[in-house]
C-alpha cells in the first residue's frame, strides 16, 4: 500500500522515489508526490524526514528536527 497524505484542501498525494545521476557522476534519490501512482511508489515515509504542507497546500518532505 502506497504512502498516501491529504491535505487541508482534501487532495490526496503519493510519495514516490527516483535516483538521478548528476553531472560528477554520483546518484542521488529524489523524493516527490504525485496525485496518482506511478512507478516507484514508497510504502512509507524514509527514515529522517516528515511529511510538511506548503502554504499552497503541497506535501513536501523535510529533513526531521533531531
Amino acid at each position: 500500500m502506497p504512502f498516501s497524505f491529504t491535505n487541508s484542501k482534501g487532495q490526496a498525494y503519493i510519495l514516490h522515489s527516483k535516483t538521478t545521476t548528476l553531472k560528477n557522476g554520483n546518484n542521488q534519490t529524489i523524493y516527490y508526490f504525485a496525485k496518482d501512482a506511478r512507478e516507484n511508489c514508497l510504502d512509507a515515509v524514509p527514515d529522517g524526514y516528515e511529511v510538511a504542507e506548503s502554504k499552497n497546500g503541497l506535501p513536501l518532505l523535510k529533513r526531521a528536527n533531531k
